[in-house]
């Protein structure tokens, strides 16, 4: 794993730190080299890549405002991509809950042995199966494992709390149906991580059996927007701004505290929770719900792993076809998955 990590500690300016307070710099810097490890510099093949998947993105969805029309350019950019190869599928009724479970297309893999719930992004309002088909086909193929990509209801023809209602009955349904929790990983992107740690602190407060491990890209863990990162890195960010941010709470909340740990999983305790992957870029506005959550996970106690990614966009691990990064960064995820299963896949 060298080369991958950014100490959560290390945030956006350690210069700052270390002309303000050398001495508290310095322990800082100790205490996270034994966690993690710097990513290093983007590399100049890797800004070409995601300028290019930025006009892509900006193309089309100029002109979409409205969350309906941001759903149909999210869906239309994606039906450019390629979906997976080398892998079957099948169309499940999860409780209720429409689904599609894949895994690897090869001789002598365990099927329901090993799962990744994956809850796609998209501002509780758009994505699909379609949308992260190749993620979590990639996904499948690197772990090993079954993935069980789910459309849950969008806003904003359903608001709070369908989705997190949706995203817990098809864990439940996976537990029903043959898998043990302890080889079930709980993933998801955006909106979709913000929907997999709320599934996993339901089940906590319920006393019911918890995932092995939960995955988190770019989770919205602040629906109040609290972090420096919302205002630092709003000219940085080509993808999330701060209207569209207020028009996705609105829709999603209406009149109910985006305070609420119910809602917002920075202010839940997470004392208990499972290990937790979080990946980000370093520009995201969303940079500050993933290390404010980072922090607080780790002072409870919580195994933590922070991937802060140079230069990525929000959503980058959607576009392997585009970005050597997006491999990368799913093969982490896969690794993750794999180390804490609890029946590891055969060499």
């Amino acid at each position: 794993m060298n080369g991958r990590i950014l100490p959560v500690a290390d945030r956006k300016n350690p210069q700052r730190w270390g002309r303000l307070f050398p001495a508290l710099a310095a322990v800082m810097m100790l205490a996270s080299a034994a966690v993690a490890q710097d990513m290093g510099p983007q590399s100049q093949a890797s800004r070409e890549q995601v300028e290019k998947l930025v006009g892509l993105w900006k193309d089309r969805f100029a002109g979409a405002d409205s969350l309906q029309e941001r759903r149909t350019a999210f869906r239309t950019l994606m039906e450019t991509t390629p979906g997976p190869t080398r892998i079957q599928l099948r169309q499940v009724d999860a409780d209720g809950v429409d689904a599609e479970l894949m895994w690897p297309a090869r001789l002598h893999h365990p099927i329901g042995e090993r799962v990744i719930l994956y809850i796609h992004g998209g501002g509780f309002s758009s994505g699909s199966i379609r949308t992260h088909s190749l993620l979590a086909g990639s996904l499948a193929k690197a772990a090993s494992s079954d993935v069980l990509l789910i459309d849950y209801r969008l806003m904003p023809e359903y608001t709070y709390p369908a989705q997190i209602n949706d995203a817990l009955t098809a864990y439940r349904w996976l537990l029903d149906n043959g898998y043990d929790s302890g080889n079930v990983i709980v993933a998801g992107d955006g909106a979709g991580g913000n929907i997999a740690i709320e599934t996993v602190l339901r089940q906590m407060q319920a006393a019911k059996p918890l995932p092995a491990a939960v995955v988190a890209l770019s989770p919205i863990t602040d629906l109040a927007a609290t972090g420096g990162s919302a205002v630092s890195n709003a000219e940085s960010d080509p993808l999330v701004d701060k209207a569209w941010f207020e028009s996705l709470r609105k829709a999603y909340l209406g009149s109910r505290s985006p305070m609420d740990p119910q809602i917002s999983p920075l202010y839940a305790d997470m004392k208990g929770f499972p290990p937790l992957l979080l990946q980000v870029g370093s520009g995201e506005v969303l940079l500050d719900d993933t290390l404010r959550l980072a922090d607080k996970a780790r002072q409870a106690g919580v195994d933590v792993t922070t991937e802060v990614w140079p230069g990525m966009p929000h959503q980058w691990q959607l576009f392997p076809s585009l970005l050597d990064d997006a491999d990368r960064a799913n093969q982490n995820i896969a690794e993750f998955a794999i180390r804490h299963f609890a029946d590891k896949p055969k060499e």
